[in-house]
């Protein structure tokens, strides 16, 4: 039997997203894995935080996004809702206007926006806090603004999925967020698949191909190795091919 691609489109970062997923990926990864957190939700009774982590590139904006438009549509799964870590990005007034000390120098946070330097931790921590026993309000970041626009969704779901680049980071700080997970998943890729996507991504919020090449080279980059290198085990890893395929790889 062939292995079918069923195509979707979503809004991702105010961007429309063209995704593609094959057919075994979702019968054979993605739905039981709702179901899986369905019954999570049912054992604990009340409402859990699942972490979607995976260095830039990989896609786990949209597939976060597939995966509470399966929620809905799928029989046995209860629905889930899906949002983002860049939302706490500083805003990009202080970005502009403050540095940072990367590997022992101060930067501009404009080089390496993205880097979890350039993240608003406290903020995060408190609103993940928050968002454990209550509704919040929840930001996001505008591609098309570059910028974070506060409070845009109202977080109501008892199975809330948040994605980001930075979620099970084995750092200082962030080390701790892992602490108000229920069920942590991690996606790993090959470097050079990512630079691609990385590059193609930056042309497409504006710029020279040269301009994107740089960005790369002095962040994105950077971040890619750091997440792949330095993230917590995760109790779902996940392994994306460079024909969109993913494989189960267990734990990390």
């Amino acid at each position: 039997m062939l292995n079918k691609i069923k195509s979707y489109k979503f809004l991702v970062n105010s961007f429309e997203v063209n995704a593609d997923y094959y057919e075994k990926d979702i019968e054979n990864i993605f739905i039981p894995l709702l179901k899986q957190l369905t019954n999570l939700e049912k054992d604990k009774n009340r409402r859990i935080l699942v972490y979607l982590a995976a260095s830039p590139g990989v896609g786990k904006s949209t597939l976060a996004s597939f995966l509470e438009f399966i929620s809905k549509n799928e029989a046995g799964t209860q629905e889930i809702q899906a949002i983002g870590l860049d939302g706490f990005h500083y805003n990009q007034e202080f970005i502009k206007n403050n540095k940072v000390i990367i590997d022992g120098k101060e930067v501009p946070m404009a080089e390496v926006k993205g880097c979890p330097e350039t993240f608003d931790l406290d903020k995060l921590k408190s609103k993940i806090v928050k968002l454990k026993n209550e509704n919040v309000k929840w930001p996001i970041y505008d591609r098309n603004l570059h910028d974070v626009v506060e409070d845009k969704i109202l977080v109501t779901k008892n199975i809330v999925l948040i994605e980001g680049n930075w979620l099970l980071l084995d750092e200082y700080g962030w080390r701790d967020l892992k602490e108000h997970c229920d069920y942590s998943i991690f996606i790993k890729a090959e470097e050079e698949m990512l630079k691609e996507r990385l590059i193609e991504r930056k042309r497409k919020g504006g710029g020279s191909k040269e301009a994107a090449i740089k960005f790369y080279e002095k962040s994105d980059s950077k971040n890619v190795k750091r997440v792949l290198n330095n993230s917590l085990k995760a109790d779902l890893v996940l392994e994306l091919s460079n024909d969109g395929k993913y494989n189960n790889r267990g734990d990390f």
